[in-house]
């Protein structure tokens, strides 16, 4: 495909101020945001005390595999890091620090005999071995998203550049990728490189469990693991974040080399996203010239409706690639798959359900849509009235759209009792370090981000899957020195169009002013355009507010991760 021209970076002088002196009672959903930013950073300090150790270990059997392998353990706290640079605690990032150094010891420790890649441990510099993107992409998820808050961190800085390399071809040691067909060749890869012969059910499954053999039974169908698959688009989020975080172009490139050429794979089969590219770089290589094959495809174990992951890799690798360049023919290949899907579905009991397969005689295997991330993602991307077709009963675009204004507060109340559930599940916990699998305490996690990601910052959730931050706004604390709201301070994005967005800004505190810097976008891409910049400083009187309507062109700037005064 035809990639963007190559968007730079505005020098930035000393950002605008503006100044807000209109006396603002705290509004109920501002008292609540910031009790539930408190609530949140409490919680994940009692949690941690519980689960994690003095060196940062997770208390549990470690294991190897799709069951409940190393990912789950990071993948738990996965949203920590979003936490904080929407303003929770400073502890929360001390405490993922903590974790994430942690697990890295404690699985590059850690092994699994009959795995191939992981009898000498399960990390290798760092990073997995060789595994697929659906848990590559989870185990990583807090490690994307701490770049919204330690972009000065040079360990972290090194740490992006060195994954990188695994799959850009700078390292000759993991040769994952073929520059030539532009395909990472196999489904299972990682830092030692890619599994071309045929996968044994301990390579996807660990060690045997007495009891448990439906933990290698699942992946007897999994064999065959040569050639591409889009889960693997998971790995762009890496040279997302290494070009965010040095401006080197080297990885800009590889991202939209390697998702371009996935568009184009995806444009070429009928807006399909094929499931299977051959090591000769050809859709269906590896499966007789089915599109629909391969492990973990459109057609695989025939038997269930589920165990295809075609979209995951294909929202954050298309995403990272317009998010660099503004491209909007990034999106096209999404919003082709959405309309296939649903000129294919079929409506029972008023619920649209879409078909999760596709073999021979075609499509199969009907659930109730699980794309609307998706195609919120693409809305708001485009803010085309016809990638919102489909989303009239969205209640956050029902509020932004100004026809639900108690919608904030009963998300808010929603987030609270579902806090209040999952601490105490977590307090009546009695399992232990010694049967305790690294999933095990997931479902006790009390951080939970999407409510605040939507109302604060205009944006979609991005999940727990490996996927890059895509907001209208962002802030940052100038006394502190650190993103995330400051103290006493609540937003709420009230409105979004395709050239501006309007957000109500307070300061709940009486007695003190409060400074706030906002930033167009999660990356600076955005520019506001009466300001002709990324960032204006807003100075909060005691206990003032206002709404303001920031216009905006949007995707002016090469995306940076840089703090604001950084740049």
């Amino acid at each position: 495909m035809k990639l963007a021209v190559f968007l730079s970076t505005v020098a930035l002088a000393a950002p605008p101020v503006v100044r807000i002196d209109k006396p603002m009672p705290p509004p109920d959903w501002a008292l609540a945001q910031r009790a539930l930013l408190k609530a949140y950073s409490d919680a994940a300090a009692e949690f941690a005390a519980r689960y994690v150790d003095d060196r940062g270990y997770f208390r549990c059997v470690e294991r190897w595999g799709g069951n409940d392998g190393p990912d789950d353990v990071m993948g738990t706290f996965h949203s920590w890091p979003l936490l904080h640079a929407l303003g929770g605690d400073a502890k929360v990032l001390d405490l993922y620090r903590h974790i994430w150094e942690g697990h890295i010891r404690q699985f590059t420790a850690a092994k699994a005999p009959s795995a191939s890649a992981a009898r000498d441990g399960m990390f290798h510099k760092e990073f997995v071995t060789s595994f697929d993107w659906e848990h590559t992409g989870e185990g990583l998820a807090a490690f994307h998203f701490y770049a919204l808050s330690g972009p000065r961190d040079a360990e972290y800085v090194k740490r992006v550049r060195r994954f990188t390399a695994f799959y850009n071809g700078e390292d000759k040691d993991a040769p994952n990728y073929d520059p030539k067909h532009k395909i990472i060749r196999s489904i299972l890869n990682g830092s030692r490189g890619p599994l071309i012969t045929a996968a044994t059910v301990h390579d996807w499954g660990g060690e045997a469990v007495e009891g448990h053999p439906e933990r290698l039974d699942r992946y007897r169908l999994a064999s065959n693991v040569r050639g591409d698959h889009p889960l693997n688009m998971g790995a762009c989020s890496l040279g997302f974040n290494a070009f965010a975080l040095t401006g080197e172009k080297k990885y800009r490139d590889w991202v939209l080399e390697y998702a371009g050429a996935w568009s184009d794979r995806v444009l070429a089969n009928k807006g399909n996203i094929p499931t299977n590219i051959g090591l000769d770089g050809t859709i269906g290589g590896e499966w007789g010239g089915e599109w629909y094959g391969g492990t973990f495809g459109w057609n695989f174990d025939p038997s269930t409706s589920g165990r295809n992951y075609y979209m995951r890799g294909a929202r954050t690798g298309l995403g990272t690639a317009l998010l660099l360049t503004g491209d909007m023919s990034f999106a096209e290949p999404l919003r082709r798959q959405i309309a296939n899907l649903y000129a294919a579905s079929k409506t029972e009991n008023g619920r649209v359900l879409f078909p999760q397969k596709h073999g021979d005689n075609g499509w199969y295997g009907y659930t109730a849509n699980q794309y609307f991330d998706v195609q919120r993602d693409l809305y708001l991307w485009s803010m085309n009235a016809a990638d919102r077709a489909h989303l009239d009963s969205d209640p956050w675009l029902r509020f932004l759209d100004g026809k639900d204004d108690g919608y904030p507060m009963r998300a808010l109340q929603t987030d609270f009792e579902r806090l209040r559930r999952r601490v105490a599940a977590m307090r009546a916990d009695t399992s232990t370090a010694d049967t305790r699998p690294s999933d095990g305490a997931q479902r006790f996690s009390p951080v939970a981000t999407e409510t605040l990601v939507n109302l604060m910052l205009g944006a979609n959730e991005p999940g727990a899957s490996g996927n890059v931050l895509h907001a209208r706004l962002r802030y940052f604390d100038p006394d502190a020195r650190r993103a995330g709201l400051p103290p006493d301070v609540a937003a709420l994005v009230c409105k979004i169009t395709a050239d501006s967005v309007v957000v109500t800004l307070v300061n709940i505190n009486p007695v003190d002013a409060r400074d706030v810097i906002v930033q167009t976008g999660a990356y600076a891409e955005h520019k506001a355009t009466q300001y002709d910049d990324s960032q204006f400083t807003v100075r909060l009187a005691p206990g003032a507010g206002d709404t303001l309507t920031v216009p905006m062109k949007r995707y002016a700037n090469a995306p940076t991760a840089a703090f604001p005064w950084d740049r």
